[in-house]
Parts: structure tokens; C-alpha cells; sequence
């Protein structure tokens, strides 16, 4: 005897049972993940404004921006120190360079909200008054620059590559400041500022 006459004379439909055990079963599944997604905060859309403060040369900098925002783009766009310059915006470069807490870092790929609470120096924040700082100086002497667009990176750079010990010789000052291209092609000068400039940096 076939089981649809079977169940036919017993009133019992054993598809229509399991396919409702089944709807049954996944219901209080479906129900639960409505509720955690009805209890999941809405996701904050990335561009309205948020409050950061940046320390940017010894003073600290009260900004509203859209969190997506580079460190460069603060910079230049928000509080108008276009010293750090956009040149690749790939991080390839180095005219963006700055430094947050001594460290470079090519500001255009660094977000100004990771660099919150820490100090940012530029190159508008290295003279003293009218008095320019040695590595600046130096760049002078030497004749470091042609066009002046990756200077500022450049110094930077240099900057911390006497700090971090890294300019005892040429081959490590070249090696040290390869991040930081010059399209002029004035890195024998740079070098020789480099070295002209360290002493009195490690004695400061």
C-alpha cells in the first residue's frame, strides 16, 4: 500500500508535518536575529564632522573634520600650514613628511584622528623666532634645493635621520633619506646639509 493512500486514511500527512516542524524551528532563530539587529547601533556615517584636537608646534589645534581626514589635509586645508606639501598623496615621495612625536611619517596617509594626543612638528615649527633652525639652514649653505617643492619634507626627514643616529655617513644618510625623492636631483647637496647640520643638532 502506497503511503499517500496510507495517509490519506489515517487523516496524517507526513510531508505537510515535517515541512511545519522545519517553519516552526526557524522561527524563533529568525525572530532572535531581528531583535539583535533592532538592538545594534546605527553605524555613524564616517563623513559628518567629529571634535579632534591636534598639537601642531607646541599648541593644540581644536578642529572639526570629517574622520577621514590626513593629517596633510588638516595641515593645509583646516589650519593653513601648507609648508608640508601634496605631492604623490600615495605615500611615495616623502614631500608630505612631518613628525608626530619625533617620528616622520608622510602625513598624507597617517588619518589626524590617529594622531590625536600626540605632537605634531612641521616645517613652520622648527625656527626660533627669526633664527632658522641648522638643518634649514644648512639647506641654505649647501644649496640643497632647486625647485624648493620636497624641501620641506626633505628637512623634516633629515631632521630625524641625525636623531635616530643614521647620518654617520654618506651611505647611511642616502639609505636613511631614500623615502624623500628630489626630482631636481639635488641629493649630493642634501647629503652634504645633512651631515654640515648634525653636529649641532646632537649637541641641542
Amino acid at each position: 500500500m502506497s503511503e499517500n493512500s496510507s495517509s490519506r486514511r489515517s487523516g496524517f500527512d507526513r510531508r505537510a508535518f515535517v515541512a511545519g516542524v522545519a517553519g516552526s524551528a526557524l522561527v524563533p532563530l529568525t525572530a532572535r536575529a531581528v531583535a539583535q539587529d533592532a538592538k545594534a547601533p546605527a553605524a555613524q556615517d564616517p563623513a559628518l564632522p567629529v571634535d579632534v584636537t591636534l598639537r601642531v608646534n607646541g599648541k593644540d589645534k581644536r578642529l572639526q573634520l570629517d574622520a577621514r581626514t590626513t593629517v596633510l589635509d588638516a595641515l593645509r586645508e583646516h589650519l593653513k600650514l601648507t609648508g608640508s606639501k601634496k605631492g604623490c598623496d600615495h605615500g611615495q615621495c616623502g614631500a608630505c613628511t612631518v613628525l608626530i612625536d619625533d617620528r616622520r611619517v608622510v602625513s598624507c596617509l597617517t588619518l589626524a584622528l590617529a594622531a590625536e594626543g600626540q605632537e605634531i612638528t612641521t616645517i613652520e615649527g622648527l625656527a626660533t623666532n627669526d633664527r632658522l633652525h641648522p638643518m634649514q639652514q644648512a639647506f641654505i649653505d649647501n644649496d640643497a634645493f632647486q625647485c624648493g617643492y620636497c624641501t620641506p619634507g626633505q628637512i623634516m626627514s633629515a631632521l630625524a635621520c641625525v636623531k635616530e643616529g643614521h647620518a654617520g655617513s654618506d651611505a647611511d644618510i642616502r639609505e636613511y633619506m631614500s623615502g624623500n625623492i628630489c626630482r631636481c636631483a639635488a641629493y649630493p647637496n642634501i647629503v652634504a646639509a645633512v651631515k654640515q647640520a648634525a653636529p649641532e643638532i646632537m649637541k641641542g
